[in-house]
């Protein structure tokens, strides 16, 4: 029997010495590196239904940071009116004047947050792609372009979610500014209103209805919760990417600064009148809690990469732990 066995074992490998023989002719590989896993710097290509899967995926990342940025575009176009609340007459915290100059104006901390921390990502991922073995799954074969589209997108719509809490904050709360009676063109002695008696509603007499209207606006602070909201985003950034350990104190002093730049940008605008110290303590919260949210939840700068390949392929593939994917 033993030789039988024997027989039978030599009959069933001659057809795979032949047929390993026969690949090398057909130029077909069954390693990994045959899949096209043995460079570093190389898309995971997806063909049929899988590309079709992916570029659909695409489309709904778009639709999703479309209905995102909705709230935001509803209130920057006027489309709903703040609430109008009313006041306590004699209530100090409104009769601050108006100044018609910012220390950081609406521009500048859009052009600041995006340009600041956009053109740092996008740095970033350029030398990743360029110096680092680094490999995507995405259907777009230039890996700048694959690279870009998820770390400038997470942070995009991070921008888009805050910013949208914000201003349906704003439009529902309707609290006032410190400095409403001075943009509304009155007093407490014009009102002739009883001191601790509240005042439902006022007329502002010759007053800009869209200066009034941005007066009712000061809950909670855009400028606070943005600038956290960038700025942190970029610190946390620089914690996933920026892994040079030959300035132990470079790291935390780049973030330190970001920080900092966040919380100025706060503080101003109690010093302009524009917002009470509440609404900047509480954008500071938000902006904060939106940037850990989308950094560790959304953007996959802090998520490890799970190779979809078997065991026996692993060993061989470019994703070991010096290799990333964005």
């Amino acid at each position: 029997m033993l030789d039988t066995f024997g027989t039978q074992s030599a009959v069933v490998t001659a057809p795979s010495a032949e047929l390993q023989l026969s690949l090398p002719d057909k130029k077909v590989s069954l390693t990994p590196a045959g899949m096209g896993l043995n460079s570093g710097k190389k898309l995971l290509e997806k063909t049929g239904p899988a590309l079709s899967k992916r570029r659909l995926l695409v489309g709904l990342d778009l639709l999703c940071l479309f209905l995102a940025s909705i709230p935001f575009f509803a209130c920057e176009l006027k489309a709903v009116s703040p609430y109008k609340r009313g006041f306590i007459c004699g209530d100090p915290s409104i009769t601050y004047p108006y100044l018609s100059n910012e220390a950081i104006s609406d521009e500048l901390l859009i052009a600041g947050g995006i340009i600041i921390t956009g053109l740092a990502i996008a740095l970033g991922e350029c030398y990743r792609v360029r110096f680092l073995s680094v490999s995507s799954k995405s259907f777009v074969r230039n890996l700048y372009v694959s690279c870009l589209y998820k770390e400038l997108g997470s942070f995009l719509f991070g921008c888009c979610i805050g910013q949208s809490l914000t201003n349906m904050a704003k439009l529902s709360v309707g609290r006032l500014r410190p400095h409403f009676l001075s943009a509304c063109g009155v007093t407490y002695a014009s009102l002739n209103c009883t001191p601790g008696t509240y005042v439902a509603t006022v007329t502002c007499p010759n007053a800009d209805p869209q200066l009034e209207e941005e007066a009712r606006k000061s809950f909670f602070s855009g400028h606070a919760s943005f600038a956290m909201y960038t700025l942190l985003y970029l610190a946390f950034y620089l914690q996933a990417r920026l892994t040079w350990r030959g300035a132990r104190l470079l790291r935390p002093l780049l973030q330190f600064f970001l920080v900092l730049l966040a919380v100025y940008t706060g503080l101003t605008r109690i010093s302009d009148y524009r917002h009470h110290p509440s609404d900047v303590l509480t954008g500071y919260i938000q902006g904060a809690l939106t940037a850990y949210w989308v950094a560790f939840y959304v953007s996959p700068m802090f998520k490890r990469f799970t190779s979809d390949l078997s065991a026996a392929q692993t060993p061989d593939s470019p994703l070991s732990p010096l290799h990333t994917v964005c």
